[in-house]
């Protein structure tokens, strides 16, 4: 009977989703999404897009009477200003719309009529200016200078020619000198192509617009328009031909693509080396060790983005420089180009969070000897953890990640859980590298320990739920109980699923922070969706991931997953991508390294999917494609190399696959 009552909620929840959901957008045949402009107006939505050295969250709109509305808070994390914290990267708006700027045979131009927008890694929004002109905007990033740019293509569609005047609408600020580390910045707002011009029917007219930071000698002001659009379009190509989704579910697959492109481009070259940053006109040229080290770099030798592994191993080497003889907690983040640190939430269980990641992010890269420079980094940490193991077996320290935000006691599940699972992992990378034989089987003991005393410690009955205290004393049901599943322990699953799909703790955007609570964060919801696929749910896991996974994708706030809310009012961190990614690659595929050239395979393939693939997947040294086909009752598994089949067995659907490579 309880089971029927609970089945009864979750369908009349996920009834209630569908009904406010009405998508705004759709998938288009070349993967792009794209907004047919219709009466659902006014609507105005951000977006972020990244280079090296540049950072863009546009804000753009369509106003009730089919206007365009544009505004864009660009960031240069280079061009440093004072005090130099976290949060002193130069940040300037700006507003002006060129195309209400230029004129047509002697007018202004009026009524501008959106038509269509499309978003693909950059935004194409296509519209009419009176009955004879199409227009085309593109607006991305460079992927490699501090420029932000704008492509117009003009196109008269009349019988007639018409005059075109593009007026030069050029913008220069330059900043104080003792605002900025290197003194004053000069940022210019350029249109290169103005002038007066005949356009006869059927021409076009290409003009564009940029924004430059330049700081000393520097000079963008001839960066070309095509040859930039033509860098972004390269590496949007590079992202979506690896790591490849192919589900019965195009949501899915599209999502998953988006999720790689807002992973990948948020890192910033710094003067020590490339960081990967968060984004949201906050965090930048700086790393954290949940952000990176933890969520996104463990996903980057999948991906085979050389640059994302570059930044990996940088920001562990950068975390390596704190660790001490005196096992002093190590810091929280590096700020500022890696010229200062952040440690103002105290231990966060950051040593957890970073040998959780750097011994996954070793594993799977394949590389013997970046595995070898990781494993002081990952030892130190190690023994970190076990010398702040309470009287109870399970790890203190003064918060978590969220800092604060929301109580976590003495000793929090989410830290010793990591803690856990980076044990396991230094164990197989251990034995890999050929480190003492008694070390690596003691990290195999303490694991085992720390499993039964997490469970002592955490397991108990919360809110009705045979689920975990997030800290003891804990009467409140909180999302990171799911953490648990993410690395193996399903000795409470079926509470712990049962109380992550309940009202206590789904709403219309995912996991609630805490039972009760409207805050949300989707870090926490893509750890347990993962979570559900991982232990086995993919009934209940694959149709939350599917509403979530629309809802982001073609909603109102759109095409990446968010930070949180109301704090940051659900800005593109770009981290939370790269967990969007693992929920499909660990969670739903089961991928969990065990060696430099090994990794344990875990499908679980839903009722109603004949298959599911993963291609052009890098790691351990290799390129690998994954296939997964429903035969019968049971599932037919292989992993190929190339034409080569590497492994190829029928097995029942959920078992541990054993992929060693030659």
């Amino acid at each position: 009977m309880k089971t029927l009552i609970f089945f009864f909620f979750l369908l009349s929840a996920l009834v209630g989703f569908s009904q406010q959901t009405s998508n705004r957008w759709a998938i288009t045949k070349e993967g792009a999404i794209k907004w047919e402009i219709g009466d659902n107006l006014p609507h105005r939505d951000n977006i972020e897009m990244s280079g090296k050295y540049i950072s863009a969250v546009i804000r753009y709109g369509v106003n009730a009477d089919k206007s365009f509305w544009i505004s864009r808070d660009i960031v240069w994390p280079m061009l440093r200003t004072i005090p130099n914290n976290t949060h002193a990267s130069l940040k300037k708006t700006f507003t002006t719309d060129v195309v209400s700027t230029i004129s047509i045979d002697d007018k202004v131009v009026q009524n501008e009529q959106v038509k269509q927008i499309l978003l693909d890694g950059k935004i194409t929004v296509k519209s009419t200016l009176g009955s004879n002109m199409e227009l085309t905007r593109t607006l991305f990033p460079s992927r490699d200078l501090p420029v932000y740019l704008e492509k117009y293509e003009l196109k008269n569609k009349g019988t007639t020619t018409v005059k075109l005047d593009i007026p030069d609408a050029k913008k220069v600020i330059t900043t104080l000198p003792e605002e900025g580390t290197e003194g004053s910045y000069k940022l210019s707002m350029l249109t290169p192509d103005a002038g007066t011009f005949q356009l006869k029917p059927g021409e076009t007219k290409v003009f564009s617009m940029m924004i430059t930071g330049e700081k000393g000698s520097q000079n963008f002001s001839s960066v070309g328009v095509d040859n930039e659009l033509s860098k972004r379009v390269a590496l949007l190509k590079d992202l979506g031909d690896n790591l490849i989704l192919e589900t019965p579910d195009e949501v899915l697959n599209r999502a998953f693509a988006f999720a790689k492109i807002r992973a990948s481009e948020s890192i910033y070259q710094t003067k020590n080396g490339p960081m990967h940053g968060p984004g949201g006109l906050s965090y930048y040229a700086a790393i954290w060790a949940n952000d990176q080290a933890e969520y996104v770099n463990p996903f980057f030798p999948y991906l085979g983005y050389n640059y994302g592994i570059e930044s990996g191993m940088n920001a562990y080497r950068l975390f390596a420089k704190y660790i001490n003889k005196e096992y002093k907690p190590i810091p929280s983040s590096i700020i500022a180009e890696a010229t200062d640190i952040w440690n103002g939430a105290g231990d966060r269980g950051d040593a957890a969070m970073i040998a959780y990641g750097a011994a996954r992010f070793a594993l799977s890269l394949g590389d013997k000897a970046k595995g070898e420079e990781l494993w002081k980094l990952i030892e130190w940490c190690l023994e970190y953890n076990k010398r702040n193991l309470n009287k109870k077996g399970v790890v203190s320290s003064k918060s978590d990640e969220l800092e604060g935000r929301f109580p976590s006691g003495t000793a929090n599940l989410c830290t010793s859980s990591l803690y856990y699972d980076a044990l396991i992992s230094a164990h197989f990378l251990g034995k890999a590298l050929a480190k003492n034989n008694n070390q690596v089987f003691a990290y195999m003991s303490q694991a085992a320990g720390l499993k039964k005393n997490i469970e002592r410690y955490f397991g108990a009955k919360v809110m009705g739920y045979d689920t975990y205290e997030y800290y003891e004393g804990n009467d409140k049901l909180r999302a990171w109980i799911c953490i648990p599943l993410t690395v193996g322990i399903f000795d409470r699953k079926e509470g712990t699923l049962n109380a992550l799909f309940s009202k206590g703790l789904w709403t219309n955007d995912g996991l609630a922070t805490q039972s009760g609570d409207s805050t949300f964060w989707d870090r926490a919801t893509l750890y347990g969706l993962r979570g559900a696929l991982a232990a086995g749910d993919t009934k209940r896991g694959l149709e939350f991931l599917k509403y979530y996974s629309e809802r982001r994708l073609l909603g109102e706030h759109v095409p990446y997953p968010v930070e949180a809310f109301p704090e940051g009012n659900q800005r593109h961190l770009s981290a939370e991508s790269g967990l969007y990614c693992r929920v499909f690659t660990e969670g739903l595929f089961g991928i969990r390294p065990t060696g430099l050239r090994e990794f344990t395979l875990t499908p679980q393939l839903p009722d109603n999917w004949m298959v599911m693939k993963l291609r052009n997947i890098h790691g351990f040294n290799r390129l690998f494609d994954i296939e997964v086909g429903r035969v019968a009752n049971k599932i037919r598994v292989q992993v190929l190399v190339g034409n080569t089949i590497l492994y190829d067995h029928i097995v029942p659907n959920g078992s541990d696959c054993e992929v060693i490579f030659w």
